[in-house]
């Protein structure tokens, strides 16, 4: 394989939630990969703007999407993607694969994306184990927060009761047919211990088909199945599914290392004071926001965002009045509110943060919640996130980058439910 071309990216990857697109960045940036997540198609001078890059993102939401609307934004990314000339174009899931067929759905995604990116290799990244995220025989297991008990997916205290996408199968194989993709073959942990793995990959692959699903057992396994993806990459352009896992396999084959030229250098933190806004349903999150000192906290009433008039201005008003004097966790508690609200309150808070960020200047914005994060994102000006440093794994820290001014520059943090120790939002105002 040759080195990466200046002239344009090679690898790209399309996340299904904001927090998940920015750890697949920290992934690339972390490797010595030239990266950048946009947060919509980029234009030629925002291309121009950030130079060459080896690996380009784009953020989505489709996680949260019904089929026809996750075809109709898929398509479009696909047809980006290839007018880019990417080889590989990685379809950035959550590690802990919550999907399903009328929301969210990986068989949809594939179906749609993969007439961009035709190469008879799809490969399915089953684990990321620096996560505690472990596919072994197509069954996956995840622990439960950082260092936690591994479970089982559908007995995982948490996914298996996901108020949207609950996990009631382990069976990777099972979870995916049950949206579209019938004919998923494994290659399971132990070909990687022998001389033969390729080979019997290609016996996979003669069978004809939909996708392979990778077993992912330990690290040491990401640096085999990157091999054998580099391998196939030559028969045509890409499409791979799975988590940062897809990233980490690609960046540990020696012959898929980036260009010499140097990544951009990283600016120094603003003024100001630290911004929290929590939305997660998750425990572990939610023990986070127990432990939090140092941060004036502002509970916020869902019901009464989406239906009190002037209730978003009120509370505007407390948040900047108190990063007048320090940092400010904005907490809402989405159980108050009924399921089929929940989207509406995450653009509600999405739309608070913006208000926020009108009228003060901080120094950080720490953002909780996969929902939450993108519409919290989705309401700021902004079109990029690079990589500044690493905060905790799953969970980078960024920054952005905009035509505004007042947020240009700003470090952000995305955070799923799941990630980070219970010192969290103490280590994010402090770093």
């Amino acid at each position: 394989m040759s080195t990466v071309q200046a002239t344009r990216p090679r690898f790209g990857w399309y996340g299904d939630d904001f927090t998940g697109a920015t750890d697949t960045l920290a992934t690339w940036a972390e490797h010595g990969y030239r990266a950048l997540l946009f947060l919509r198609a980029p234009t030629a001078a925002q291309l121009a703007a950030v130079g060459p890059l080896d690996a380009i993102g784009l953020a989505g939401a489709t996680r949260a999407m019904l089929p026809t609307a996750a075809k109709i934004e898929l398509d479009k990314a696909g047809c980006l993607f290839a007018a880019l000339g990417v080889e590989l174009l990685h379809y950035k899931c959550c590690s802990t694969f919550d999907s399903a067929p009328d929301v969210g759905s990986i068989g949809i995604a594939v179906q749609t994306l993969r007439r961009h990116f035709p190469n008879a290799l799809l490969p399915i990244i089953g684990g990321q184990p620096n996560l505690g995220r472990y596919c072994l025989f197509g069954h996956l297991f995840a622990a439960a927060g950082t260092g936690g008990t591994v479970h089982r997916i559908d007995r995982h205290p948490t996914m298996s009761v996901h108020p949207v996408t609950p996990m009631g199968e382990a069976d990777l194989r099972r979870h995916l047919a049950a949206q579209g993709l019938q004919r998923v073959a494994m290659l399971d942990y132990r070909a990687y211990q022998g001389v033969e793995t390729s080979a019997l990959l290609d016996a996979c692959l003669a069978e004809q088909p939909e996708a392979v699903l990778f077993d992912v057992a330990a690290e040491a396994d990401l640096a085999v199945i990157g091999r054998l993806i580099a391998d196939r990459i030559a028969a045509g352009p890409m499409l791979a599914v799975g988590p940062s896992s897809v990233a980490r396999a690609l960046a540990a084959a020696s012959d898929m290392r980036p260009t010499d030229t140097p990544v951009p250098g990283i600016s120094s933190r603003r003024d100001g004071a630290v911004l929290a806004l929590v939305g997660s349903l998750s425990p572990v999150t939610r023990a986070q926001v127990e432990a939090a000192e140092g941060y004036q906290r502002i509970d916020v009433d869902p019901v009464r965002l989406l239906t009190e008039f002037g209730y978003l201005q009120s509370l505007r008003r407390q948040a900047e009045a108190g990063l007048a004097a320090g940092n400010v966790m904005m907490v809402t508690d989405p159980a108050q509110a009924a399921p089929a609200q929940m989207e509406r309150v995450a653009a509600a808070t999405g739309m608070l943060l913006s208000a926020v960020l009108s009228e003060t200047q901080v120094s950080r914005v720490v953002v909780a919640g996969g929902d939450t994060s993108s519409h919290a994102v989705a309401a700021l000006d902004i079109w990029g996130l690079s990589y500044r440093a690493a905060m905790v794994p799953g969970a980078p820290l960024c920054r952005v980058h905009s035509d505004d001014p007042r947020l240009d520059g700003l470090d952000i943090i995305l955070k799923g439910g799941q990630m980070g120790p219970p010192s969290f939002f103490v280590d994010a105002a402090r770093r």
